[in-house]
């Protein structure tokens, strides 16, 4: 049975979910269209959990289709492979907002797929994706403790604006992705030009506003589907109530102790470690195997309360801060030597090393999605290897969460970047995290900063980030937001908030709620606390370096700009670009036209000054136009009865008339110049019909006496 739902965005454009039609083998599919643009989802969950797994191993993949938008993919195999960044980016925000919905003890391995089936270059699926996710859940019979919804909410000329176009968004000024359910905030992604805390709260009510209408939907479409009711029943725990109360009895006050003791990250690990392998020894050895990962469960919640009761009683962190306190910090910057821009980041146990690296318009990353396509100006890469916190683990390239936090990173540093005309460069940062225990993406934020402002990159003003969090009660109503969070109170924790930006205002955020019920006023709390943290931080990095480098390291490629009329641009390249290339090999230098407009905009690129002026020279005499009267100085090309050919632009050539040689009469050109030889001449006529161009000379040379007169009296014959 085909079950369909429309509901109105408010400004006029309808979105449709339809089940039934499509995919139906899955557990659960929709179709999502507004516009032209279509996502299908589905889900499929396994009956049974394997024995071994205790979590929930839950896949979230999002794709494009490039036949959605009429197009080819690219590359040699011209077929959809790897997801790109902004296919993971999408993904991790569904997955960010359904992953705490699933019941505790639901461990069927579970598979959700949203695919762009239809396209519109001017509308964002990522906006819908995890509609049409939630929307598969809850037509399934799988447990969701559901539905969700996420929109984009952009502030637009002092208004917002839900899923606004492609074209809109540009004049934005914040630009999120909120997730909720009816009644809650999920999750937040999002970018902003220096906003005021008061303005992202308000955004998130509106957003939400939006959300609830949209679960609804999803609530009425599922009353209508027999899939949908009742949910599967299922059990993938076993539990022993008995062994449960006993560990707890045991283990809970002395896990209260450790947590109260401040220590550092791997002395609490090992004490906590401790108390757990001694709780097993007390387990019969016959007994001890089986019942390990079930006592591993019980241990783990055990300790997530007590360490959350251990915060809120005596308001004192596992580290032995206050709750608003930072972690001391210490930064240096021009670290690595041959780097063009570097910088060391260290809060706690956490440390970033960063590097800038500047490039030419050839250094551009090519983008080349379904939807978004283009070329990228400004990258930011974030790498976690396995030392940063005493691990050992396989490297397999770069997992989705490195590229989620470098994302985070690059939207946080982004606003603050010198206009392009301001900054010829293509700019590449990398942190690479060397300690990790709490938030290596705003270490990252604080690094990158500093690395631009080392190599001398004339930022706006720099930025800093912060990770907060909180714990709370909901049966006492008390509640602890924390700063600058530790790993472990990121993992115990009911919410993981970052927020970035410069002193006048928010770049970026990222929250994961995990509680129900936080009330505005607790998140406007917790954003004002923030705020507190971020400038701290800020004022410890503007004593390392306050002000970006006056010049760049000497050996850092120096680029200047020449500005060129279009039609001199083939000219420039020459045939098959041999003038270019033999250009850049005798200057020792990088050049790149590109077209904007009327005009070709040429850029040098050569650590060396004069390489690029001999460039600059070459490009003037190529572009430059013959003026009336101008002398030149060029080869002779070409030698004929009447005169000589000669050079005096690039590829322009006069004509030396016999006559305007010199004052005295020459029968033959030959007997006074060669092929080659570099003569300086005046243009005294241009032919305004082809273009000709006529040179003299002699009218560089004296006039000899009497010639003068002598010429007048052979006119004067003539006349007569």
């Amino acid at each position: 049975m085909i079950v369909t739902k429309t509901f109105d965005l408010g400004d006029g454009r309808q979105i449709t979910i339809e089940t039934g039609k499509l995919a139906k083998q899955a557990d659960g599919s929709v179709v999502v269209k507004m516009g032209n643009t279509m996502l299908l989802a589905t889900v499929c969950s396994k009956k049974e959990a394997a024995e071994d797994v205790d979590f929930m191993p839950l896949q979230v993949e999002y794709q494009e289709k490039y036949a959605a938008v009429g197009r080819f993919p690219g590359g040699f195999f011209k077929r959809e492979a790897r997801p790109s960044t902004y296919e993971i980016l999408i993904a991790r925000l569904i997955d960010r907002a359904l992953r705490p919905l699933f019941p505790e003890d639901y461990h069927a391995e579970t598979q959700v797929l949203v695919t762009l089936i239809s396209g519109d270059k001017n509308e964002l699926p990522d906006a819908l994706a995890g509609l049409a996710a939630s929307a598969a859940l809850s037509v399934s019979d799988i447990p969701f403790h559901g539905p969700i919804s996420e929109v984009r909410v952009a502030r637009i000329d002092n208004a917002f604006k839900i899923n606004p176009t492609v074209t809109e968004l540009e004049k934005a000024d914040m630009d999120l992705i909120v997730a909720a359910s009816m009644d809650n905030i999920m999750m937040v992604e999002g970018e902003m030009k220096e906003i005021q805390e008061e303005d992202l709260l308000e955004a998130l009510k509106v957003a939400h506003q939006a959300i609830k209408t949209q679960c609804q939907v999803q609530l009425d479409l599922a009353a209508e589907v027999e899939k949908a009711n009742p949910k599967r029943e299922y059990c993938h725990e076993n539990n022993d109530e008995e062994l449960r109360e006993r560990l707890k009895k045991e283990t809970y006050q002395k896990i209260y102790d450790i947590a109260k003791n401040p220590t550092s990250k791997h002395e609490r690990s090992e004490a906590f470690e401790k108390v757990l392998d001694d709780f097993l020894e007390s387990i019969p050895e016959d007994e001890r195997e089986e019942k390990t990962p079930m006592i591993k469960r019980y241990y783990d919640k055990v300790q997530w309360e007590a360490v959350r009761n251990m915060v809120l009683s005596e308001r004192q962190r596992l580290d032995g801060r206050k709750l608003d306190q930072i972690r001391p910090i210490w930064c240096e910057v021009d670290y690595l030597p041959s780097a063009h821009g570097s910088a060391i980041f260290t809060r706690g146990e956490t440390q970033s090393l960063s590097t800038c690296t500047l490039g030419t318009k050839l250094d551009e990353q090519i983008i080349d999605g379904a939807i978004i396509e283009g070329t990228a100006d400004f990258m930011l890469h974030y790498n976690f290897p396995p030392f940063s916190t005493g691990e050992v683990k396989p490297i397999r390239g770069t997992g989705r969460r490195e590229i989620g936090h470098g994302n985070l990173a690059l939207r946080a540093i982004k606003p603050i970047l010198p206009p392009k005309e301001n900054n010829p460069y293509t700019i590449r940062l990398v942190s690479d995290i060397l300690e990790s225990n709490g938030s290596s993406s705003m270490a990252t934020v604080c690094a990158c900063t500093m690395a631009l402002m080392d190599a001398g990159v004339q930022i706006k003003k720099p930025v800093s980030g912060i990770a907060m969090g909180m714990i709370s009660d909901s049966k006492t109503g008390q509640y602890a937001i924390l700063s600058d969070i530790l790993g472990d109170e990121d993992h115990l924790g009911d919410m993981d908030f970052k927020v970035t930006g410069s002193k006048d205002g928010i770049t970026a955020c990222q929250m994961d709620i995990k509680v129900e019920g936080l009330s505005y006023e607790v998140l406007a709390e917790a954003l004002e606390q923030a705020k507190r943290g971020r400038l701290h931080i800020l004022n410890e990095i503007m004593k390392t370096i306050e002000h970006p480098r006056e010049d760049y390291k000497p050996h850092v490629p120096r680029i200047e700009k020449m500005i060129i009329d279009r039609e001199f641009i083939g000219a420039v390249i020459g045939p098959g670009g041999k003038i270019i290339q033999e250009m850049q090999r005798e200057t020792n230098t990088i050049i790149n036209i590109c077209e904007e407009g009327e005009f070709g905009i040429i850029d040098i690129a050569s650590p060396d000054k004069e390489s690029i002026e001999e460039a600059k020279r070459r490009i003037r005499n190529i572009v430059a136009v013959p003026v009336m009267g101008e002398i030149y100085e060029g080869p002779v090309k070409n030698i004929q009865a009447f005169g000589a050919f000669v050079e005096i632009l690039p590829g322009k050539d006069g004509l030396l008339h016999i006559s305007e040689y010199d004052w005295k009469r020459i029968d033959k050109m030959e007997d006074y110049v060669k092929v080659g030889d570099v003569l300086k001449v005046k243009l005294i006529d241009i032919d305004t019909k082809n273009g000709k161009l006529k040179l003299s000379r002699k009218a560089l040379l004296p006039k000899p006496e009497g010639k003068p007169q002598e010429k007048t009296q052979k006119a004067e014959f003539k006349k007569k």
